[in-house]
């Protein structure tokens, strides 16, 4: 039985070298955000320890650590991997990068100065967790302050917490590779470059923002998943639906638990991934194996 997938434990910035140029459909991609130790040297057991100490990382609530640094770094990543992205991709094909509100920019930049055409900024959205930090806690512990200095200035305060409103979206960058000629000739040429308005996750007119709960997430997997940053399968797939045809292949360097993978097979697409930590890599297997056989019953069936 014929795999519709490939998948590799590889750094992405080594694999991506092997792929030829102008022979990839669509790349849709959640790579590390570079925000409070989730960059290039991303380490899951530091990042849940950081997390689980309330909700405090160095001193500051969890993703309120401003350093401009983030997002030059964050940049200096993905520059010459937004570069091989617009190498593998066919003439007119869309890349979809999913990134943190406040470093978006930078990856908009990266596919930017790469070649791309930044075509829209596209949203998840969800209902997230309020993470705005009283200062109550700092009042008490500030030494040089009297106990009704410190009851006066929390009760001047009550209300005011840190700058971080509800999370209720998360940003993509949509991307696309200049078409070769009108938007007919790249399509007959190289069947990309248009999108599919029949697809909708609403019955309306496909729009910017697609509403999709995190719970669902709950119930699209029975295999455990230790991962902290995994997308809806029902949201990929609907991207993978908008901007490529069954049998195309699609593309994601930073695998993770698999769900991009799940998400093209679910749709009857081909499926290339790359995953650098080999836990991860594991728990996508199972995931696409498994889905793997399903798409290969159901092919049967229908």
């Amino acid at each position: 039985m014929e795999k519709h997938y490939q998948t590799y434990n590889v750094d992405c910035r080594d694999g991506i070298k092997e792929i030829a140029g102008d022979s990839i459909d669509f790349i849709v991609t959640d790579p590390p955000y570079f925000i409070d130790g989730m960059g290039s040297d991303w380490d899951d057991k530091k990042l849940k320890k950081k997390a689980s100490k309330s909700g405090v990382v160095g001193g500051l609530p969890v993703g309120m650590k401003f350093d401009r640094a983030q997002g030059e770094d964050l940049q200096k990543f993905l520059e010459p991997l937004c570069a091989e992205f617009y190498r593998v991709l066919k003439p007119g094909a869309f890349c979809v990068v999913f990134s943190q509100g406040r470093l978006y920019h930078r990856a908009a930049m990266a596919l930017d100065m790469a070649g791309f055409e930044i075509r829209d900024m596209l949203g998840w959205k969800y209902e997230g967790q309020p993470k705005a930090f009283s200062q109550d806690h700092f009042i008490r512990k500030d030494k040089n302050l009297s106990e009704s200095e410190k009851e006066k200035l929390i009760a001047e305060l009550d209300g005011l917490k840190t700058p971080q409103l509800k999370p209720q979206i998360e940003p993509m960058a949509l991307a696309q590779k200049p078409k070769e000629g009108t938007f007919v000739e790249n399509w007959k040429k190289y069947q990309v470059g248009l999108m599919n308005t029949k697809v909708s996750l609403d019955g309306m007119f496909p729009g910017t923002i697609m509403d999709v709960s995190k719970k669902v997430r709950r119930d699209e997997s029975d295999i455990k998943i230790d991962h902290m940053t995994i997308k809806p399968v029902c949201l990929i797939s609907h991207l993978i639906k908008l901007f490529t045809k069954e049998g195309q292949v699609v593309f994601d360097p930073f695998l993770g638990s698999g769900s991009h993978g799940v998400a093209a097979i679910a749709a009857n697409r081909k499926f290339i991934g790359f995953e650098i930590e080999r836990k991860y890599f594991d728990i996508a297997n199972k995931r696409l194996d498994k889905a793997d056989s399903s798409a290969d019953l159901f092919a049967t069936v229908r």
